[in-house]
């Protein structure tokens, strides 16, 4: 069902989404911080798998830290092939969460993209990984410098988002939303048709209709969108 929905979504941009999910009174659904590394233009679609990072606790965020099951090595294992692994950092930009050989290992692992609203380390080596990410930069000290990891597959917040695991996530040049899972199907379904309904409204205004009237639609537009939709079939 998902795989179908996705499909559905593969054309609708990420503020087309924000207007569908405000229509459901979601306001809170972009993620402020993760913007696309590499500007590639590319749309991602998958599930969530969460991540999460507390301040620093010097005792417990160290080096050797790595080589423990609940870690960010470990996360990456537990990854389902397909899904957006979203991290909450808690917007710190002065500790990167990932460099290039975790980037690369979650290559391996098809997992879809990497989001979050701290940063990533390693930027030449992480670009050559290929991995899609969506991040709040750069910096060159590894996580422990400033955050904790604490683990995976629950809730966190994300660029002031509540993520849930499971929640859809969208990526593109304009940045991450999440779709709940409840609103999935809505957001599939009337996504579609709001990106038809605004290339309609591109059309007329090249030609040179004013915007009152068109943008929104009244109902004199309305009946001409409707007859423009019939004329495509």
């Amino acid at each position: 069902m998902s795989a179908a929905l996705y499909d559905r979504l593969k054309d609708v941009t990420t503020g087309t989404i924000t207007t569908m999910l405000l229509k459901k009174g979601i306001r809170r659904c972009w993620m402020q911080g993760p913007m696309p590394l590499d500007g590639s233009g590319r749309r991602i679609i998958g599930p969530a798998f969460t991540m999460r990072f507390i301040p620093v606790r010097e005792d417990l965020a160290t080096p050797e830290s790595w080589a423990k099951p609940i870690s960010t090595r470990g996360a990456i294992e537990a990854m389902p092939e397909g899904c957006v692994a979203v991290a909450d950092a808690m917007g710190v930009t002065t500790a990167g969460i990932f460099g290039d050989i975790l980037t690369m290992r979650m290559m391996k692992r098809n997992v879809a993209a990497l989001v979050t609203d701290g940063v990533i380390r390693d930027k030449a080596g992480v670009l050559a990984s290929k991995l899609p990410i969506w991040c709040a930069g750069v910096a060159a000290p590894a996580s422990v410098n400033g955050l904790t990891f604490v683990g995976w597959d629950e809730p966190i917040a994300c660029g002031g988002c509540a993520i849930f695991p499971g929640d859809t996530i969208v990526c593109d040049d304009d940045g991450a939303v999440v779709i709940p899972q409840n609103l999935l199907a809505f957001v599939a379904e009337e996504g579609p048709e709001h990106e038809l309904m605004e290339t309609y409204i591109v059309n007329e205004v090249e030609k040179g209709a004013k915007l009152p009237g068109l943008y929104p639609m009244n109902d004199e537009t309305k009946a001409r969108y409707e007859a423009w939709k019939k004329s495509r079939r």
